[in-house]
């Protein structure tokens, strides 16, 4: 089958579907009319299964210093996962505590955290920007004193080893490297090897047995663009349903095992659950790829990519940004990449029209025909998948239609419906937080997300929902209009292609409305005045489409640092923070608003100023 003939056939790929319940309030709930089918009792039992059935089968890789592999079949992931849990049981460690990892995605982490869920422990992973980016602690010491860890890990007593040693905490240790140098500041430091040296008795078994789908598998911190990290409770039920419920969209998965080159972090929902989870449920093969959307970082990923040709590529928009220049340029190996793929999905953040456009430009040139471009919604608290565009689109925007197992009720509020979430997979409440916890649900315990959607097609709901940003977000200009930035923030990006790699709305409190602009690699490096020339030109045409204020940046400036990881203002997953961002940069806000700065303020262009 070509990859576009196959997703006519229920077979692979569930035809949409959805049915819609109006109330008299205003709101509405859309529905699958699909039940959802049996899922496992907990994560282990994936591992349990493909270790029996296909033990030799690849599992997990991961690149050496050597630049080699380290491979782990299912049956080895299996046995190692065995000698870790019993490990564990044998440390007594302090009951109802979690096992809390400070590293980057790597082989040993992910056995300490199947081995912690394997015997009914929790895990958390934690951003490792807090140690590896700066040398500035507090933050990470108060989420450690929050999660009072029994355990905690880090790859290399090098990088992490001055967090931990300074944050008071009197628990056991372990590093993949260097454990033996750091036994001064941190006393009984274990090397990781020694977690796999004794062998897995019955207690391992017994503990595994005793899982049940309700028991806590992981906790996983809130993104910062929701402001002060809270404590998520993913139980395994919430994740197993959830690889259940995309499984009866992507039916595809029942076929071939997918082979997935990632590098999204196991700190977030979208690289812990969604992409790691799909692989141990149906038995594929997880690439741990050491690159990511950074320069000098990219070209590893490029590379790995071309080297395992996965069957899905997952992604942040940046990182397909950052990736287009490398395949467009080399049209082999943009062959090799693109070549065995079944779809390319973009989340975390909303993909510009224009970096959808330019990715099925580099397909039809090098394959002959498009990819799949899909995408789903979700977050932290629903293991994440809500929705997904199980079917081909033609643009950006629709993030998919609801999955069988979910209701999603759409409330009025004001000019937007607000979304709100039902089902099995959406999270029990906030660990040790039984305010916050309440707060989450409305009186009918939906869970609310906070952002807002609306049907592409009123009349045919299968079409699916179109994201309409964060509720919180939007604001009002002093004329009283109502400003969309998710939105919004699309159209600019789209509208300054190629030279935009991101950009901030700004106007809060104001009668116009700005941009902040994050210039490419590639348009940073142009005269000023020629980049300030084409961003007037987009402007303009943004001005030219119509749609009022709200829909019309009066004015744009350069921003000549990148947006900083360690200040919050980009997250792991590799999207802007615009409350961060507007925050560190107040006073290029207001150079923004300053009508004598003529330098760096730049107005949509005149016709007689536009470029040729």
């Amino acid at each position: 089958m070509s990859t576009l003939d196959w997703m006519a056939d229920p077979a692979w790929i569930a035809p949409p579907a959805a049915t819609v319940e109006h109330r008299a309030d205003g709101s509405f709930v859309l529905r699958s009319p699909e039940p959802l089918g049996d899922y496992a009792r907990c994560v282990g039992e994936w591992l349990e299964h493909w270790a029996r059935h296909t033990p030799d089968a690849p599992a997990l890789a991961e690149r050496t210093p050597e630049g080699g592999w380290r491979r782990l079949s299912w049956g080895a992931l299996r046995a190692q996962v065995g000698r870790v849990a019993q490990a564990l049981l044998g440390l007594d460690l302090a009951p109802d505590a979690p096992v809390v990892v400070l590293s980057d995605n790597g082989i040993d982490h992910l056995l300490l955290v199947l081995a912690a869920q394997h015997i009914g422990r929790a895990s958390c992973t934690v951003s490792s920007a807090y140690c590896r980016l700066t040398r500035e602690y507090s933050k990470v010491h108060g989420i450690l004193h929050t999660l009072q860890p029994a355990l905690v890990y880090a790859s290399d007593a090098a990088v992490y080893g001055p967090a931990i040693a300074s944050s008071g905490l009197q628990v056991p240790v372990v590093f993949s490297q260097g454990a033996d140098t750091v036994q001064d500041r941190i006393p009984g430091a274990l090397a990781f090897e020694q977690l796999l040296a004794g062998d897995e008795t019955p207690a391992v078994r017994t503990a595994f047995e005793a899982i049940t789908p309700d028991t806590t598998a992981k906790y996983l911190l809130t993104s910062g663009s929701t402001g002060t990290p809270k404590v998520v409770i993913n139980t395994h039920r919430m994740l197993c349903a959830n690889q259940q419920m995309i499984a009866q969209a992507w039916r595809f998965l029942r076929h071939e095992k997918p082979v997935l080159v990632d590098w999204l972090p196991w700190s977030h929902t979208f690289g812990g659950n969604h992409n790691l989870h799909m692989v141990m449920c149906h038995g594929g093969t997880l690439v741990i790829d050491e690159g990511r959307p950074a320069p000098g970082l990219i070209e590893k990923t490029v590379a790995n990519l071309a080297e395992v040709q996965p069957t899905i590529w997952f992604n942040v928009p940046r990182g397909f940004d950052m990736a287009m220049p490398l395949l467009e340029a080399d049209e082999d190996l943009a062959r090799r990449v693109l070549g065995r793929l079944r779809t390319v999905f973009y989340a975390g953040a909303a993909l510009p029209q224009a970096s959808w456009e330019r990715l099925q430009r580099l397909a039809r040139r090098v394959l002959g025909r498009e990819v799949w471009l899909t995408t789903s919604w979700g977050s932290t608290e629903t293991a994440p998948a809500v929705t997904s565009a199980h079917w081909r689109m033609e643009r950006a925007g629709v993030i998919g239609g609801v999955l069988p197992g979910v209701e999603l009720k759409f409330v009025p509020n004001g000019e937007k419906h607000e979304l709100r979430i039902r089902g099995v997979n959406i999270f029990p409440g906030y660990r040790h937080a039984p305010e916050l916890s309440a707060q989450a649900f409305d009186e009918e315990g939906y869970y609310r997300i906070g952002d807002a959607g609306y049907l592409a097609d009123p009349k045919a709901p299968e079409r699916g929902v179109v994201f309409n940003g964060r509720v919180a977000e939007d604001f009002k200009l002093t004329t009283g209009t109502w400003v969309s930035v998710g939105t919004l923030r699309l159209r600019v990006v789209s509208a300054l292609a190629p030279h935009a790699q991101d950009v901030v709305i700004t106007g809060h409190d104001r009668d116009q409305i700005g941009v902040l602009v994050f210039p490419t690699p590639a348009a940073a490096r142009l005269p000023r005045d020629e980049l300030h020339a084409h961003i007037a030109r987009g402007l303009a045409a943004l001005r030219a489409e119509g749609g009022g204020s709200s829909q019309s940046p009066t004015r744009a400036l350069v921003l000549d640092e990148a947006p900083s990881v360690d200040a919050g203002e980009i997250t792991d997953k590799g999207y802007l923070n615009q409350r961060a961002v507007l925050q560190r940069r107040a006073a290029l806000v207001e150079a923004l608003y300053d009508d004598n700065d003529t330098a760096r303020v730049v107005r949509p262009a005149t016709p007689e100023k536009a470029l040729p």
